[in-house]
């Protein structure tokens, strides 16, 4: 494909307006893409989108978007109980999709989406994009080289104390799982692949939030532990909520037989990662990575792919599968009993590269093992 792909936008929030441009502008000024038309229900935003950011069409129709001939990829950044419809009707009309996480808000339209993707024209990347950074693929090197050994155990966390910009984080369709712990569990399960089996404690610790200067009461869980079975007795957790305020520990960790591999910073805005290998003896510290990397990649990875009609990493399978993880959590957090897991997909592999690590690294050593 010589022509530039034409990007259609739907949901013009702050996640399009600063993260999503940011990656879209050198890709406009290169002429790999053309922003041709967005749209948001709300009139007021027409002129930040036409005169800031330079969008010279604009609607609140998102089937005008969908409709227009101008348009070869949509891009799905409303809230969350939006992404399915939207998703649907633009995989129908032919487009390449991407979509913000969670791909739907039920397991029945998630498997629709699937479905369709499977034989529509157009590609389909679901967030998070968190498998193409070069943090999650190095340490993905490790774990299948077998520098930690067999794997045996896996922690993660995200969180943080809330949004207070939009309200239906807090209502059904909403939530702390669905909004932060998917990038936890989309992490996992594409280092260890497909879990068999979930159970979790979810629930509303801070039941009246304030948001847009109005108190509302929370429906959708801002709290939860969610425990993930691989099967033979390899287990992970992930701790999720918007209830944390800081933190100083790594993002997700990964023990062995033989070893420990853990990443720093978050996995959406990963700091380097450490290794420690009984054979070694010592923390290998790797640091700054992913300096230049962001969270919102994805975008550039699927205008890749359709250049060069390759088909992307992310899959819509592994979404799906992270989705069921959710909502099985979710389930089982209200009656308390472990769901087992359907879905299955087949999870990324990344080749060798020869002399990754730009930086060599630094060792600690561990002087309590004397």
């Amino acid at each position: 494909m010589d022509q530039p792909v034409r990007i259609g936008i739907v949901g013009c929030g702050s996640v399009m307006q600063r993260p999503y441009m940011r990656q879209i502008q050198p890709m406009r000024a290169s002429g790999t893409v053309d922003v041709t038309i967005a749209c948001d229900t709300r009139e007021e935003v027409q002129p930040v989108v036409q005169d800031r950011l330079g969008i010279k069409r604009f609607t609140t129709d998102y089937e005008e978007v969908i409709d227009s001939d101008e348009v070869d990829l949509v891009m799905v950044l409303t809230s969350m109980l939006e992404h399915g419809p939207i998703t649907r009707a633009a995989l129908a009309a032919g487009k390449h999709v991407l979509v913000e996480k969670p791909m739907a808000v039920t397991l029945e339209e998630a498997a629709e989406i699937v479905e369709m993707a499977r034989h529509s024209p157009g590609l389909l990347v679901c967030a998070p994009h968190v498998v193409l950074s070069s943090t999650y693929q190095t340490m993905w090197r490790h774990i299948h080289g077998g520098d930690v050994g067999k794997v045996l155990m896996a922690r993660a966390r995200y969180g943080h104390s809330g949004p207070d910009w939009r309200p239906w984080f807090y209502l059904k369709g909403g939530g702390a799982l669905f909004d932060l712990g998917v990038y936890n569990i989309t992490c996992l399960t594409g280092w260890l692949g497909p879990a068999k089996r979930v159970m979790a404690m979810t629930g509303v610790a801070i039941p009246e939030r304030v948001v847009g200067n109005e108190l509302m009461q929370v429906e959708a869980e801002d709290n939860a532990h969610v425990l993930i079975d691989w099967g033979e007795s390899v287990f992970g957790v992930v701790t999720t909520g918007f209830t944390m305020q800081k933190y100083r520990s790594p993002a997700l960790e990964i023990y062995g037989s033989e070893g420990t591999i853990q990443m720093m910073g978050d996995d959406w805005a990963p700091s380097g990662y450490e290794l420690w290998r009984n054979d070694v003896g010592a923390w290998q510290i790797y640091d700054g990575m992913d300096r230049l990397w962001n969270w919102t990649d994805g975008i550039r990875h699927l205008v890749e792919c359709i250049h060069n009609n390759e088909k992307p990493i992310v899959t819509p399978e592994h979404a799906y599968h992270a989705l069921e993880i959710m909502i099985k959590a979710q389930e089982s957090g209200e009656d308390g009993q472990a769901k087992a897991l359907k879905s299955t997909f087949t999870p990324p592999t990344f080749p060798d590269e020869e002399e990754e690590e730009t930086v060599a690294p630094h060792l600690v050593h561990d002087w309590t093992q004397r």
